[in-house]
């Protein structure tokens, strides 16, 4: 925060990703009482043909906010919703792992047995 206040005040911010990579970052600027906004990700058309950069994005997300042009709120990350959704995802990578159990445990019976 230091880094960002020492060139001016910030009253408004622009974050890409605030339901997955960005939520700990929305959380953190929403505590500190700045205005949020759901910055929309490059075109993937547009980054391949000039590559990935993390400081083209940020510029971009910045220019957004101050244009007016990036206005989604994000997402409010407490309540049910978010409860159902860490559920949901605990179960899914739950059910991931047992089904990746199930054929080692196949085969470490199958080369238990007697031969012959």
């Amino acid at each position: 925060m230091n880094w960002a206040r020492g060139f001016g005040p910030l009253e408004r911010a622009g974050v890409e990703g605030t339901g997955s990579f960005g939520a700990g970052l929305t959380r953190f600027l929403r505590a500190q009482g700045i205005e949020l906004f759901e910055v929309i990700r490059p075109k993937r058309r547009d980054q391949y043909r000039s590559g990935k950069s993390d400081p083209i994005d940020a510029e971009t997300a910045a220019r957004s906010v101050l244009a007016g042009t990036a206005i989604a709120q994000p997402k409010e990350a407490d309540g049910e919703v978010e409860m159902i959704r860490s559920l949901r995802i605990t179960r899914r990578s739950a059910l991931k792992a047992r089904a990746l159990r199930r054929p080692t445990r196949y085969r470490l019976c199958w080369s238990a047995l007697p031969k012959g």
